[in-house]
């Protein structure tokens, strides 16, 4: 019986999952200097110590997080072959999205034992949730390395990364010790900690910077070595998506997102060997893909800035002073069902950090005595595609790369 699916042949892809973001690899290449920085700073771990804190910085796509899988499974292997190292358990935690609450409540949960109850979603307080997280690292004993991923993303992060390392000084454990892995994806993060939280890390500080097209292309040709069946994929496409996106972020998964794209527009065209004419249908079907995924990660008020900025710029009404456009954003976010922002000084910080990230573009402007001296923004990206993205966020619609 003949269907739709009856006569679907795959002659490009023998591990396509080799390209996708889910993949561990087993070896990470072009990272050799900061895999050596973390080694050093999670030896102390082997010898029965106290752990060092350390915080990673580098834009998304750089290797942050597969580099701490890594190492995280490395150190566990050596672990069981010392007999000076306590026993550890690592915690591996993704902030985007949620609350100090339901961080702390989820360590919670990974220390009870078997068939115990989890600890209350509703009715107890995050103090509630501190205190019970301490006792249940006493009664487990050994060490623990806390890794909380887009940590910048985290509603309270001053009070996690104060109340935890400072634990045991606290005399709140007396039989673990505790190390807090950070992953952030802003660079200016540490900025915004109190100086009593900075004092109290006293972390180490690894910071991935981006790939050129050299490292780019030898983490492509490794990929398509498994991803492809012999003789699919021309070298010159593995050149041409490494250049496109070194010249772009730099980042190793649009290099991948790249490869794999255009892949998928050699099999739709009936092709049998990726081309760099694939890579080049791929590269508007990333770069809008690519799009979305860094307007989903910032912050609810940060989207709602930043189509503001987009609906003036659609009228063209930018540059724009940030009066103007806290006006606009007190509309958009009551145009979606949320209480804005009040204060302009919270305005000013998003728009910051939106130029900082590259999605705005800033002038500064000096009119004297009279007018003072100013910040007048536009947006660095196409208003239309930005006001699509954010119309589908809030729909709740799929965003993929179509």
């Amino acid at each position: 019986m003949s269907g739709p699916f009856s006569n679907v042949t795959d002659t490009i892809f023998d591990e396509k999952q080799v390209l996708t973001e889910n993949y561990q690899p087993e070896e990470i290449l072009e990272r050799d200097e900061e895999i050596e920085e973390y080694r050093f700073a999670l030896q102390d771990v082997l010898f029965g110590r106290d752990p060092e804190n350390i915080m990673l910085y580098g834009k998304a796509g750089l290797g942050k997080t597969a580099v701490t899988k890594y190492m995280m499974t490395a150190l566990r292997d050596e672990v069981t072959n010392r007999d000076s190292a306590d026993e550890l358990t690592v915690h591996e935690l993704n902030c985007n999205g949620k609350t100090l609450f339901m961080v702390v409540r989820t360590l919670v949960n990974d220390l009870l034992p078997d068939h115990a109850s989890p600890f209350p979603k509703r009715g107890l307080g995050t103090g509630d949730a501190f205190e019970e997280l301490y006792k249940r690292l006493d009664r487990v004993g050994g060490t623990h390395l806390m890794v909380f991923d887009e940590i910048d993303h985290l509603d309270d992060a001053n009070t996690l990364l104060y109340e935890i390392p400072r634990a045991k000084s606290n005399g709140h454990i007396a039989r673990s010790k505790i190390g807090v892995i950070g992953i952030s994806n802003n660079y200016t993060f540490r900025r915004s900690l109190s100086p009593k939280v900075k004092d109290t890390l006293m972390e180490t500080e690894i910071s991935f910077s981006p790939y050129d097209a050299t490292e780019l292309q030898t983490i492509l040709s490794t990929r398509a070595a498994r991803a492809f069946v012999e003789g699919a994929c021309d070298e010159s496409a593995i050149n041409l998506a490494a250049a496109i996106a070194a010249r772009d972020m730099g980042n190793a998964r649009q290099a991948i997102d790249l490869l794999r794209t255009g892949a998928e527009a050699a099999l739709k065209s009936g092709d049998d060997c990726v081309q760099e004419q694939h890579i080049k249908e791929a590269r508007d079907i990333v770069k809008r893909g690519q799009l979305t995924t860094r307007i989903r990660d910032q912050t609810q008020h940060a989207q709602y800035i930043l189509e503001s900025v987009a609906r003036l710029e659609a009228a063209g009404r930018t540059p724009a002073r940030t009066r103007d456009i806290q006006h606009r954003y007190q509309t958009v976010a009551d145009s979606w069902g949320t209480d804005p922002l009040t204060t302009l000084k919270s305005v000013q910080d998003h728009l910051s950090d939106l130029h900082m990230l590259g999605f705005l573009r800033r002038s500064e402007q000096n009119k004297g005595e009279s007018g003072g001296r100013y910040f007048e923004y536009q947006s660095e990206l196409d208003p239309e595609l930005i006001l699509d993205v954010r119309e589908r966020i809030e729909h709740g619609d799929t965003l993929n790369n179509g």
